[in-house]
């Protein structure tokens, strides 16, 4: 235990060890990073056990699946003129008649999470919208197999190229795994990312569905038909104007750099200490709030519900921790 914790201490450079290793997930390091007096949110050991031991920060960065944007997919920064802002929102509450507010999603063994944030955030906005009258899955599996200029599926994809295709291709409808919802349900079997639960343990990144033109048998529409698209897609840049844009129009999808410590988070308010960059990860924000003084973001993830609070997060707001204020993108979607 010593000597972890002195490795822990000495500096970034002895931490990076720690990310080929999975020491990370072992009980020396939780109790370490939990009884320091310096951080605002508690780790946990279960997070991603059902993972093999052997390999498991390896599969968490597999998960990571977001890339910077060429320069010819950016997206246009939004004019959002600023609106008294309240100290604290959260959209589930805002708009309770829109039950995917409070969904967490499972992309499964899948380095999917830019298409996950994208499309969890056009469902919210649908529903948003129309005032409650509409609810239905936007499908992650259309997006994931179908969308070749928005990076490579299963390998990883860029926020802005999933919002383009949304705009100018259209999006079928989706649910989960064998939801049996929508035009195209989520193909990849939803895991145990973590605990051992009711699911099968999660094995690995695995290959990207092929991409169909076509809904599951039984469904009564045709794909074409089936399509619904985005009427804009924008960035949206400074603290107040995310804020702005959510309370307006709903959550919107956002990117961070995950590290090392970040797969361990169980409560509070995130704040990376320790530990290499993984990746980059997809994620969709929904409200903000204060927690003993610290202010933060209020993050659906796409890790099931089992990881972190019920499958969310919070990370700490105002600060561009690991970059999440510097990579906001939506969109208005088409009702009609």
């Amino acid at each position: 235990m010593k000597a972890f914790i002195l490795l822990l201490t000495v500096g970034t450079a002895c931490c990076l060890k720690f990310d080929f290793h999975d020491h990370y997930f072992t009980e020396a390091f939780v109790n370490y990073h939990n009884s320091r007096s310096d951080v605002t949110w508690k780790a946990t050991t279960e997070n991603f056990k059902n993972v093999p031991a052997v390999g498991r920060m390896n599969y968490v960065k597999d998960l990571c699946g977001t890339f910077s944007a060429p320069e010819d997919q950016r997206l246009p920064v939004k004019d959002i003129e600023v609106t008294s802002v309240p100290d604290s929102f959260d959209a589930r509450t805002q708009w309770p008649n829109c039950p995917s507010l409070k969904e967490v999603r499972d992309q499964g063994a899948c380095g999917s999470c830019w298409a996950f944030g994208c499309v969890e955030a056009a469902t919210d906005r649908i529903c948003v919208q129309s005032g409650g009258k509409m609810n239905f899955h936007i499908s992650a599996e259309d997006l994931t197999s179908c969308c070749h200029t928005c990076g490579n599926g299963c390998n990883g994809g860029f926020l802005e190229g999933a919002w383009n295709y949304l705009k100018h291709d259209g999006l079928v409808t989706g649910g989960q795994y064998n939801s049996k919802q929508g035009c195209q349900p989520y193909e990849i079997k939803a895991c145990d990312h973590h605990v051992v639960g009711k699911l099968a343990p999660c094995k690995g990144d695995g290959p990207t569905p092929r991409c169909k033109k076509t809904c599951e048998a039984g469904y009564n529409n045709t794909f074409e038909k089936d399509k619904h698209y985005a009427t804009s897609a924008y960035a949206v840049e400074g603290v107040e104007k995310i804020q702005t844009e959510i309370m307006t129009n709903g959550p919107v999808e956002a990117a961070f750099t995950v590290y090392a410590d970040f797969p361990t988070y169980k409560s509070g308010v995130y704040q990376h200490k320790t530990g290499g960059a993984l990746g980059g990860h997809a994620i969709k924000i929904l409200g903000w709030g204060v927690e003993d003084s610290t202010p933060y973001w209020l993050v659906a993830n796409s890790w099931n519900e089992d990881w972190g609070d019920q499958g969310f997060f919070k990370i700490l707001r105002g600060q561009d921790e690991c970059g999440i204020e510097s990579n906001i993108v939506a969109g208005m979607m088409k009702l009609a």
